[in-house]
This record gives structure tokens, C-alpha cells and sequence, in this order.
């Protein structure tokens, strides 16, 4: 309970005060639809708070920490204030203070001009997002969630940009079919899927790609410094092992400078997975950002039931990292990934064809429960034959 609180505690009291703000400021009205709001957020990126945490754990403390306080207020203000008002700002060729003075005294207006510009978020947070599960089914791992569809394609996985070109394809395939004629800002819009759908792509193999580099880096550093500490520990004996301690203590010799170096790839690695982190909550933001348009057209009421839900996802999280979830059940990162691949076809989709939201969070709620529960039987399986296995040491024992 006290870990509960801990977690959630900020979430717990930014929901009491943001739901009081609500009915203060629009009446039950107002709370009822900050409070849909709210649900819709955390049923949509349930999912996220899985892959999140896959990625938050290789972090310390201090990143974790920058997460829950810089990273919410860039997801709430940024993502969900300030990024729509960008896009209208952009799409429609006016200024940042004339859009806020769009949502704010023609809210129908604005409702259109960001629905206009959905053609664009979809394509590049549909291709950020399936480059993601790509990169993830291709990937030789130890632990298989569906052995007979991972497993071959881990072999096509080996060809180096293999991923890339499946997201090429797929994108140059939504761009001549669904994006020729779409729903949202009504035209061809081939063009600009594609220049986004590109743009989506480059940013996930840039900051995906800095951030896997720092952190291959450290892991080879740290290895070297292993490697030197059981070398000096078994050429030199006792005197060399405390020589060796004593430099380190003195911040000299190379284990000094090498732990400095560490320290600092660290730094740089846990950086680029913040940025990282930051650019899969806008790619995962982006369908719940234009579907608060089906209940409310007002920013500020979408602000803060989607920050609130924000919020939750943030500490579940950290919640799943603090209490090792994703070591326990081993497929929940299974369920997750493919719960993004069903996003990132549907955003794609979306282009064109409406989708209910209602659809899109069952998908990824259906998933994750899947993988929980396929979690949950691989574990008693283990535990059984762990079981049986100490009940025959006893036997031959005892013979």
C-alpha cells in the first residue's frame, strides 16, 4: 500500500485537483468530461506505460526522477496544450497567438483545423510507432511470446535494414491508396503522408539510433572495467587489488579516468532515451489528442482530462519498473509491442477511414491482457516443474 502511494500518490492528487478545477470552472458538465477524458487517455496508452518501462529500468534514479517531472510537463503542456495549437498555427499559416485565440473564441474553427491536420500526425506517428514494433519483431530473443510467427521472422530480421524497408513499403502503400482521398481536410494528401510518413521514420532511426549508440558504448565500457578489475585482481594478488582500490579512491589511473567516462556515456545515453521516451508518448498522444475531439472541442477542458490520464500512465510506469512487473511476466513486452503495431496500422488507417476509439483502446487492452495471462501460465508451468524436479532429487535421495 505504501509503495501504492508513493507511486501514485501525484497522480492521486493532480486527478482531486483537477477534477475540483472542472466542476468550478464548468460545472458536473465539465467534470464529466474531464473524467472521459481521463479514461480515454489511460485506456489508449496502457500499452505505452509497458514499453515505457522497458525503457525507463536501464535508467538510475535521477532520469527516472527528470521522467516524472520535466517528462509530464512536456506531455501535458506540450503534447496536449501546446502541440495542437502548433499544428493549427503551421497548417493554417498564422501565427501562435492567433491559433490560441482560435481555440479559445472559435473552437469550431479550431476543431477543424487540427482535424485537417490529421492526414500529417497520423503518418508520422503511425510510421514512428510501427518502426518501433518492427525493430522489435525482427529482433533474435531468448524468450518468445508466438514461437511460430517470431521465430522465421527473427531470421528475416537479420538483414540489417530490413525493418526500415517494411516501413517503406507500408507507408508508400498508405500514400497511394488510402491518402489519394482522404476523410480528414477532404483532397489528396499524398504528399504530405509521405513527406511525414519520411519525417517519422528519420526521427525514430536518429533518436533511436544516438541513444542505442551511447548505450552499446557504456555497456562496453563497463565490461572493459570488469575485465581490467579481475585481470589486476588475479595478475597482481591482494597488494595489486588494494593498488588498485587505492587509485580509484584517489580518482587516478585508468579505473578512475575510465569510471569518469562511464559516467558521462551514461549521462548521454539516459538523455537520448528520455528524448526517445518523449517522441513515443507524442507518437501515442497524436490519436488520443483527436479523439478528445469527439467529446469536447474546448483546449483547456482536453488539456486537463488528457493530462490527468497523462499522468497515470507516468506513474504506472514507474510503478512496473519499481516492482520488477516485466521480469515477473515476461510477455507483457510482447503484448505491448504488438498493441503499438495495431496502433500504427490503425493511425495509418485512420487517414481515411474513421476508427472509434473505443476500438482502438480494446485492441491494445486485448493484447496486454493476452500476454499477462500467457505470462501468468508460463510462470506455473515453471514453478511445477521446479516442483517435480525437487521431488525426484528427493527420491534419488533418499535411495
Amino acid at each position: 500500500m505504501a509503495v501504492l502511494l508513493k507511486t501514485f500518490g501525484w497522480s492521486f492528487a493532480v486527478t482531486a485537483i483537477g477534477l475540483a478545477l472542472a466542476g468550478v470552472l464548468w460545472g458536473w458538465q465539465g467534470l464529466a468530461i474531464v473524467g472521459i477524458l481521463s479514461i480515454l487517455e489511460i485506456s489508449l496508452s496502457f500499452d505505452n506505460a509497458v514499453i515505457n518501462a522497458g525503457i525507463l529500468r536501464k535508467m538510475n534514479a535521477f532520469w527516472q526522477k527528470i521522467f516524472l517531472t520535466v517528462g509530464i510537463l512536456i506531455a501535458v503542456f506540450g503534447m496536449r496544450l501546446v502541440f495542437p495549437v502548433i499544428i493549427v498555427a503551421v497548417t493554417a499559416k498564422m501565427s501562435p497567438i492567433e491559433a490560441v485565440d482560435l481555440a479559445i473564441n472559435d473552437k469550431n474553427q479550431y476543431e477543424h483545423l487540427v482535424t485537417a491536420a490529421h492526414p500529417a500526425i497520423a503518418a508520422f506517428g503511425g510510421i514512428f510507432l510501427l518502426m518501433i514494433f518492427l525493430d522489435f519483431l525482427f529482433e533474435e530473443r531468448d524468450i518468445r511470446w508466438l514461437g511460430w510467427l517470431e521465430k522465421p521472422l527473427a531470421k528475416l530480421g537479420k538483414l540489417d535494414t530490413f525493418s526500415v524497408v517494411v516501413a517503406l513499403i507500408a507507408l508508400l502503400i498508405v500514400a497511394t491508396t488510402v491518402a489519394t482521398d482522404v476523410a480528414h481536410g477532404g483532397g489528396d494528401k499524398s504528399a504530405t503522408v509521405l513527406l511525414s510518413g519520411v519525417a517519422g521514420l528519420l526521427t525514430y532511426l536518429i533518436v533511436g539510433g544516438i541513444s542505442g549508440y551511447f548505450e552499446d558504448k557504456l555497456e562496453e565500457e563497463e565490461d572493459e572495467d570488469e575485465d581490467d578489475e579481475a585481470g589486476a585482481a588475479e595478475g597482481e594478488g591482494d597488494e595489486g587489488a588494494k593498488a588498485a582500490t587505492g587509485a580509484q579512491l584517489n580518482g587516478s589511473g585508468g579505473r578512475g579516468s575510465s569510471g569518469a567516462s562511464v559516467a558521462g556515456l551514461a549521462g548521454k545515453a539516459a538523455f537520448f532515451l528520455f528524448l526517445y521516451l518523449e517522441v513515443i508518448d507524442a507518437s501515442f498522444s497524436f490519436d488520443g489528442v483527436i479523439g478528445a475531439f469527439a467529446v469536447t472541442n474546448d483546449i483547456f477542458e482536453m488539456a486537463l482530462g488528457l493530462g490527468i490520464g497523462a499522468m497515470y500512465i507516468r506513474s504506472l510506469t514507474v510503478f512496473l519498473v519499481r516492482r520488477g512487473t516485466l521480469d515477473d511476466y515476461v510477455y507483457l513486452e510482447h503484448g505491448a509491442h504488438y498493441a503499438i503495431g495495431a496502433l500504427a496500422l490503425i493511425l495509418l488507417i485512420t487517414i481515411k477511414y474513421e476508427i472509434n476509439e473505443v476500438i482502438t483502446g480494446l485492441v491494445g487492452v486485448v493484447l496486454i491482457a493476452a500476454s499477462y495471462w500467457s505470462s501468468v501460465r508460463r510462470n506455473r508451468r515453471e514453478e511445477a516443474a521446479g516442483e517435480d524436479s525437487e521431488a525426484k532429487t528427493e527420491v534419488t535421495s533418499g535411495v
